[in-house]
């Protein structure tokens, strides 16, 4: 019951994230320069961590979970590429938009967000202690989650409803996450892989789609600011994490 309640802050933290970046949806390229910076800080601050301090915890390598992150980098650069109606001769690539690449993206997220509802589930089965401490990092972080929906949405010209829509399943995805290790444990071996992929996602989507279109049509007296909100972003998921433990 618990883990229950804790997923829905969760719903609300993720709710509360997306209905920002709708709300300054005319300002997307600030949102983009430090949604790019959130990821590119999670990925650091927390996914990498994590795998390794797992790896270390069942004394086994992470060169798995390494492998799966180059995976899924080159995945979705093999996705956006060739299944997203990405022609050769196209010819520039700063103002391509495709919806579909930010529903595909949205999706990713959400999965993620169904694997944060699970991460709570599994912390609460090991103590109350540890199941509140992975909540309230998890709330935290879902709020981002929430903003980098929206983004990945607008910036591929999706609607605001259609974003929104993506923004509601993303916001559930920890409540049916949660609710899912009611049923089932994680072996850790299969949660290692999974972080690495996700990682190797999140990389693609920060150097190659985010940080591209936020700079795309920047004046140079912008770009300083635009440098500083990426840095701010990582920053900020530094601090969560370490803050949080």
């Amino acid at each position: 019951m618990s883990a229950l309640l804790f997923s829905l802050a969760s719903l609300l933290s993720t709710f509360a994230g997306g209905l920002l970046a709708l709300k300054f949806s005319d300002r997307l390229h600030y949102l983009l320069s430090f949604t790019a910076g959130v990821l590119l800080g999670v990925v650091s601050f927390d996914v990498l961590p994590e795998i390794f301090e797992l790896a270390h915890q069942q004394g086994i390598a992470p060169t798995g979970a390494m492998i799966a992150l180059l995976a899924g980098f080159l995945f979705f650069h093999s996705i956006e590429k060739f299944l997203l109606v990405h022609h050769s001769h196209e010819d520039a690539y700063a103002p391509h938009h495709h919806p579909q690449m930010g529903v595909f993206s949205a999706f990713a997220l959400a999965g993620h967000s169904f694997m944060d509802g699970v991460a709570i589930g599994l912390a609460f089965q090991i103590s109350g202690t540890v199941g509140i401490a992975v909540a309230i990092a998890v709330v935290a972080h879902d709020f981002c989650d929430g903003l980098n929906t929206v983004s990945l949405m607008l910036v591929h010209h999706n609607t605001t409803r259609r974003s929104f829509a993506m923004l509601a399943l993303d916001a559930v995805a920890p409540v049916l996450g949660a609710a899912s290790t009611l049923a089932f444990k994680l072996p850790t071996s299969i949660l290692m892989l999974f972080l690495g992929f996700f990682a190797g996602f999140l990389l693609y989507i920060a150097a190659s789609d985010i940080l591209p279109e936020a700079h795309s049509q920047a004046l140079e007296s912008t770009v300083i600011r635009l440098i500083g909100l990426t840095c701010l972003g990582a920053v900020a998921i530094f601090v969560v994490v370490h803050l949080i433990g």
